[in-house]
């Protein structure tokens, strides 16, 4: 089986939004990281090559608005119900033959989005104001904060949907006030331990953390603010917000085969050099996803001394010939989130794990691959772990046809 039939084979496995949604853990139906926004974010990518999946992306639409209006506490964030529904609308809709067929529902998601942006810019200024003790995830990550929902309000302003602007704008100046230097060892993105997800919090010491990596760490906000600043949004601060994040990765490097996961608040305040890895290849840790980010900022910058340090961060993991330590072929930390990062950038890498990813094809799952996370297999349909996310990255792998867009579909991973 060939890339371009392995993508379109897991999409018609993909093409019920009544299977997709049983399949689905029952608590990520309506999100996109899991269910149904991340499966119509594919069909929508493939509309080009066969109207059924068009209409299949119209279908998980719908259906992931039912499901969406029983997870409204989930919060804002683009991988949860509502943000995910506004995400998936916002970058699938453009691939659609007539992407005016969601105008409406697209132009409502993103008015609410926008007005839930400028709500947590508001209280984590507030916070500020008051001398609150560092911050949380879900003020600034990509995953349920302001990285990941800046982004998507990014692409829908330049889209054309003006709404967007004001959240935009609000998630900027955060993220901005965020990243710059302050003057003192705890930088603004510092989590609390108690202010971690419980599962986080029993792997750190009394002291938290503030993360590295694209998807919870500095990376997202630093992704967001230089990919703005190229696209012509900016507020005061942005360029020196970016040029500090860009020297705090510099100092807190491990080596030149990438970065701790975190830095602890001890560590912070000893400022020894850290020389524990964290992951060695994976989207959302590790030195993939940050050689992105560091990408994007010597865009921003005109910096061409960080570009190159940036693509001789995947050159060392090209050079590493030892296991990857990748279970899974998945987007998050498996082979298609190191596909998606490397493409581009480094050839052997990404060939490395397209191979990574033909590999775990099993015409005998459900979807055709699986998530494995500490040697079980899960049958996720969804984007982030699951198969949709799988076919995402082999279609473009295999140049499959697409309408054109003006924002691709993983600037969801703040890759683009």
């Amino acid at each position: 089986m060939n890339t371009a039939d392995a993508a379109l084979a897991i999409a018609e496995r993909l093409l019920d939004p009544h299977r997709v949604a049983t399949a689905a853990p029952s608590y990520g139906i309506a999100t996109l990281a899991d269910g149904l926004p991340g499966t119509a974010l594919l069909h929508a990518r493939l509309s080009a090559v066969d109207p059924v999946f068009g209409a299949a992306a119209n279908a998980h639409w719908n259906a992931a608005a039912e499901h969406a209006t029983s997870a409204i506490g989930q919060g804002a964030g683009i991988y949860g119900a509502m943000g995910g529904l506004t995400a998936s609308l916002v970058l699938g809709s453009p691939y659609l033959p007539d992407p005016d067929v969601t105008a409406t529902a697209t132009a409502r998601s993103v008015s609410w989005l926008s007005a839930r942006a400028a709500d947590i810019a508001a209280l984590y200024a507030e916070s500020i104001r008051v001398g609150g003790a560092g911050t949380s995830w879900h003020v600034y990550d990509t995953i349920s904060g302001l990285a990941g929902i800046g982004r998507v309000l990014l692409a829908a302003v330049v889209g054309g949907n003006a709404v967007a602007e004001p959240g935009l704008i609000a998630a900027l100046t955060a993220m901005t006030t965020m990243l710059t230097d302050n003057g003192v060892p705890l930088p603004g993105w510092w989590v609390p331990t108690e202010q971690h997800p419980a599962v986080v919090a029993a792997r750190l010491d009394h002291s938290g953390a503030a993360d590295t990596g694209l998807a919870h760490g500095v990376a997202g906000p630093l992704a967001l603010l230089a990919l703005a600043h190229c696209a012509g949004y900016t507020v005061p601060g942005q360029q020196t917000a970016i040029r500090d994040a860009v020297a705090w990765l510099e100092r807190w490097r491990a080596d030149d085969h990438g970065w701790p996961d975190h830095a602890t608040g001890e560590e912070l305040d000893d400022g020894a050099s850290i020389t524990r890895h964290g992951r060695r290849a994976a989207w959302c840790y590790g030195p993939l996803g940050i050689a992105r980010s560091l990408m994007h900022a010597a865009r921003a910058l005109d910096d061409a001394l960080l570009t190159e340090a940036a693509r001789a961060d995947l050159a060392q993991l090209g050079a590493l010939r030892n296991d990857w330590g990748i279970e899974a072929p998945t987007l998050c930390h498996g082979y298609a989130g190191v596909l998606r990062c490397a493409t581009d950038l480094h050839a052997g890498v990404a060939e490395r794990a397209a191979a990574g990813v033909a590999q775990s094809l099993d015409l005998d799952r459900p979807f055709l691959v699986a998530h494995v996370e500490h040697g079980i297999s899960h049958d996720n349909p969804g984007f982030l772990t699951g198969a949709a996310g799988v076919a995402l990255t082999l279609s473009d792998l295999a140049g499959l046809p697409s309408h054109p867009v003006t924002t691709p579909w993983d600037a969801v991973l703040l890759i683009a």
